[in-house]
């Protein structure tokens, strides 16, 4: 028997290059460890639902723990419904039961707020002692608290909903294990990447929190305050996946690094120890500069992703980005000047958008010399400023996957139709794709951009 199982579940087949494994599973297996308890990790990304429950009731566990985000919703919610009764307890975690537990009560004992490690090592002490959550006072939890039967009630127990005082943030990242990476499928992962993009990777945190403050970003898990690792551990553990056998490594931090002065010391930690990895990070915009750049390719940085949202300063003040697009530009520029291959990532049809602020960002998405380009819809998030901003006018409680060549779906009553956001995020494609290709050769492609912007003006 298992003391301890977690549920990443992830059902999906797309081509992403942004499929790795659940790191936040892997530091919670880790951590309760390290303090003498059995762990083991379903990762759904490459199974069936079928399999997958029949693999979580094989494993006879005491405490099942499944995580959550917007886009899991359904499946995390069937999967705690068919495994009721084949585990003492069934949890929730991650960024959506943390921004809306209520919704995960009717199907699990308990969710988990926030940061997981020391949270569920308390519940699993809890339970080992004999005594109920409820019993103990485990901070950063919600569940439902039942009572007696009210007179003239039918006898029909009543609920309340309790939240436990929040949970402070962990200060010391260096006093938590490495995930427990022996717990991955790393040869799908492997297989899956060398397939669809030619090379493997796999992921890596080397700071929590974000200190920037866009409206249309959810930090329920890290939150603002920032927390970084020391350089010697982020390297160690860059050491450890080179182990197992993986061509580059993806800092999956929300940005990294954070200013100059820890890109330089982290550069010279991998300069210095001489560590075979390349690795790819998502930048701001305001902290690259040419002689940061530099140091970041001689020390294996590959890729640079970069936020950038919009190509319209004023678009860009509203998302609250505290950039400008004369830094975008830079930004790229700079990093293609030292080899540095570069990503990023827009935004079509936010809220207080016009036709004009959309055709700027679909010139700039597609005249930008960039490797990769990704432009969605505007998904409000429950939590983020966005959320507050649309919650009202949404006309779908969470992220689904669409049909067809744009897979993107409104989710609220948007000023802008889905057909018009579709047809503008497949023209920015289009043209990003053929400039690519045609390099000096991309002015015949003129005629296609003045025609198909002045359709999009007159699409609804």
């Amino acid at each position: 028997m298992t003391d301890l199982l977690l549920i990443y579940p992830y059902f999906n087949d797309d081509e992403s290059i942004f499929k790795f494994p659940p790191l936040g599973l892997g530091y919670i297996a880790s951590y309760v460890r390290s303090r003498g308890y059995t762990a083991d990790i379903i990762d759904c990304t490459f199974l069936t639902e079928k399999e997958a429950t029949r693999r979580a009731k094989n494993a006879k566990a005491r405490v099942i723990g499944i995580s959550c985000m917007s886009s899991m919703r359904d499946s995390a919610l069937k999967l705690a419904r068919g495994l009721r009764g084949s585990c003492e307890h069934i949890i929730a975690g991650g960024p959506l039961p943390t921004a809306r537990p209520a919704e995960f009560l009717d199907h699990f004992d308990l969710v988990v707020l926030g940061e997981g490690e020391e949270t569920v090592l308390e519940l699993l002490q809890a339970y080992d002692s004999g005594m109920d959550h409820k019993e103990l006072g485990v901070k950063g939890v919600s569940f439902r608290q039942y009572g007696g039967p009210k007179p003239g009630l039918d006898k029909k127990r009543e609920a309340k909903h309790i939240i436990t005082p929040p949970r402070q943030h962990i200060k010391d990242l260096d006093s938590i294990p490495f995930p427990s990476r022996d717990l991955f499928d790393h040869e799908s992962y492997k297989r899956y990447f060398k397939d669809h993009h030619g090379y493997t990777i796999t992921s890596m945190m080397a700071s929590r929190g974000c200190p920037f403050d866009c409206e249309f970003c959810s930090r329920p898990i890290f939150g603002r305050s920032y927390r970084g690792r020391s350089t010697a551990t982020i390297v160690d553990e860059m050491e450890e996946i080179v182990s197992y056998g993986y061509d580059r490594i993806w800092i999956a931090d929300d940005v990294f690094p954070l200013n100059r002065k820890m890109g330089e010391e982290f550069c010279g930690q991998l300069i210095k120890r001489r560590v075979e990895a390349a690795w790819e990070s998502l930048c701001r915009v305001d902290i690259l500069d040419q002689e940061l750049a530099a140091q970041m390719k001689k020390a294996g940085c590959y890729r640079l992703f970069f936020g950038m949202e919009s190509g319209n300063d004023s678009i860009l003040a509203l998302m609250n980005k505290q950039t400008r697009v004369d830094q975008e530009k830079k930004a790229v520029g700079t990093a293609k000047s030292v080899g540095i291959k570069t990503g990023g990532f827009f935004i079509l049809g936010y809220p207080g958008e016009t036709d004009e602020t959309m055709l700027d960002t679909m010139r700039m998405a597609s005249s930008l010399p960039l490797d990769y380009v990704s432009i969605t819809m505007p998904y409000p998030i429950p939590g983020t400023r966005l959320y507050d901003r649309v919650g009202k006018k949404m006309t779908m409680g969470d992220m689904k996957k669409g049909q067809g060549l744009v897979k993107h779906v409104l989710t609220y009553d948007s000023d802008f139709s889905s057909f018009k956001l579709k047809f503008g995020i497949t023209k920015t494609m289009v043209q990003h794709y053929t400039r690519k290709h045609l390099g000096s050769w991309y002015g015949v492609m003129k005629p296609f951009e003045t025609v198909t912007d002045l359709m999009f003006k007159k699409i609804r």
